[in-house]
C-alpha cells in the first residue's frame, strides 16, 4: 500500500466524520439532526450505524455527551483533509515498501477517540497497529476501522485489537496516569516506547483579551468537562485582574448546571474545600482556587498571579514537562490561540514527542 493510498483513505474518513460534526442547536435547544452527504464513499452502508454508535458511546460512558462526541468528530473531520495530511507527511522521509513494524497502543479513555492520533501516526507511517482499548471508549474506533477498511481494504491486515495481554509487538505507545506510567515504564522497558502520563494545560491572561477570546477560553476550559490533558486547568493572572471579565465569559457554559455528573463533582469539591476553610471564587457551576499546582479537579480551575510576562515565561519553561499546551494571545511565547486547545494540528504532538519520528527511527 502506497502512502498516497493511506492519505486518500484517511481523507475519506474525514469526509465521513464531517457528517456527524454539527454542533448547532435548534430553537428548542436540541442538537440539529445529522445530515447525510451523498458524495461520501460507502455512506449507505455506514451512515445509520454510525449514528447508533454515537448514541451507544454515550450510553456506555455518560461523560461522552452528544455535544462532546460531535466535537470529537468535528475536530477529526477538520484535521483529516487531503491538504493537512499531505502537509504533515511532507515533513518526513517515509519510505515506500518498508517492512512494517507492529506497534502496540495502550489507549486512554478520558475523551472520545483520544488515542486516534497515535493510531493514525502508526498507519500513515506504514506500520501496523495492535490496539488495546480503554474500557471507557470501546466502540467508536473499531467502527471507524470498519469504514476505513471499506475504503481501503489493504488496511485489513494492518489493524488488530486485543482485550488480553499485548504480545509479539516491536514497539509500544502507552498513555495513562502518573501511577500507571510507572507500571508501563517497568513492563515495556525492553521495547522502544513512548510512555505518556498526566499533563495539564494552562492559560495566561493579560487583561487585554477581547470578549471573543475569553469565550474561546471558556471552551478550552469546559470542553469534555475538563477531562482532557489539553483542557485548561489553571490560569495565570496579572495582579489586580478584574475577575468579572473572566466569570462573564465562563457564563457562556452555564448549561453545565444541567449535567448531573458534572454538578456532582462541583458539589463534592465545593463541600471539601469549604470544610477545609479554603477560600474560593464561585459562579455556581465552577470554582476558582488559588493554587500553585496544575492538576485541578473537575469543575475547579486553579489560578495564580504573576509579576511580569518575562518572569512567567521563564517559570513555565522550567515546568514544561508538566504542561501540555499554553493558551494565550500572541504576547506569550510558545502559546496557541484561545479556543484552539482541543483542536490541535496533526503535527502538534502530545507531550511534544514527535510520534512519526519515533516510528521512522525504529
Amino acid at each position: 500500500m502506497q502512502i498516497q493510498q493511506r492519505i486518500n483513505a484517511f481523507a475519506e474518513l474525514g469526509s465521513f466524520l464531517s457528517q456527524f460534526s454539527s454542533l448547532k442547536k435548534t430553537s428548542d435547544g436540541k442538537l440539529e439532526p445529522f445530515t447525510q452527504n451523498e458524495k461520501v464513499l460507502n455512506n449507505t452502508l455506514f451512515f445509520d450505524e454510525m449514528k447508533e454508535q454515537l448514541y451507544r458511546a454515550h450510553a456506555h460512558n455518560t461523560w461522552f455527551t452528544a455535544e462532546n462526541v460531535r466535537f470529537a468528530c468535528k475536530s477529526w473531520s477538520e484535521a483529516l483533509t487531503t491538504s493537512n495530511l499531505n502537509e504533515w507527511v511532507s515533513r518526513y522521509q517515509i519510505s515506500e515498501g518498508i517492512q512494517p513494524k507492529l506497534i502496540a497502543i495502550v489507549m486512554a479513555g478520558n475523551i472520545p477517540l483520544v488515542g486516534f492520533h497515535d493510531f493514525l501516526s502508526i498507519l500513515i507511517s506504514g506500520n501496523k497497529v495492535l490496539a488495546k482499548l480503554s474500557s471507557k471508549d470501546q466502540n467508536l474506533l473499531p467502527f471507524l476501522v470498519k469504514y476505513l477498511i471499506s475504503v481501503e481494504p489493504a488496511f485489513d491486515s494492518f489493524i488488530s485489537f486485543t482485550d488480553g495481554k499485548l504480545e509479539n509487538f516491536d514497539a509500544v505507545i502507552a498513555t495513562g496516569s502518573n501511577n500507571t506510567a510507572k507500571y508501563f515504564d517497568h513492563y515495556f522497558s525492553k521495547y522502544p516506547h513512548i510512555i505518556r502520563q498526566n499533563r495539564n494545560s494552562v492559560a495566561v491572561l493579560t487583561g487585554k483579551e477581547t470578549k471573543h477570546e475569553m469565550e474561546a477560553l471558556a471552551r478550552d476550559v469546559f470542553q469534555y468537562f475538563g477531562l482532557g490533558c489539553r483542557n485548561v486547568s489553571k490560569i495565570y493572572l496579572p495582579k489586580g485582574y478584574n475577575m468579572d471579565h473572566f466569570f462573564n465569559a465562563m457564563y457562556s457554559w452555564k448549561d453545565l448546571v444541567n449535567n448531573d455528573k458534572y454538578m456532582n463533582n462541583y458539589d463534592y469539591n465545593k463541600a471539601v474545600y469549604l470544610m477545609s476553610l479554603v477560600e474560593l471564587l464561585d459562579n455556581e457551576f465552577m470554582l476558582l482556587k488559588e493554587d500553585t499546582g496544575f492538576s485541578s479537579p473537575i469543575s475547579v480551575v486553579f489560578y495564580e498571579y504573576y509579576d511580569t510576562l518575562e518572569k512567567l515565561e521563564q517559570e513555565l519553561s522550567k515546568k514544561e514537562e508538566q504542561i501540555q499546551c499554553i493558551v494565550a494571545n500572541k504576547d506569550v511565547k510558545n502559546s496557541i490561540p484561545f479556543g484552539k486547545a482541543q483542536s490541535p494540528e496533526l503535527w502538534d504532538y502530545a507531550d511534544g514527542e514527535d510520534t512519526i519520528k519515533f516510528l521512522l527511527n525504529l
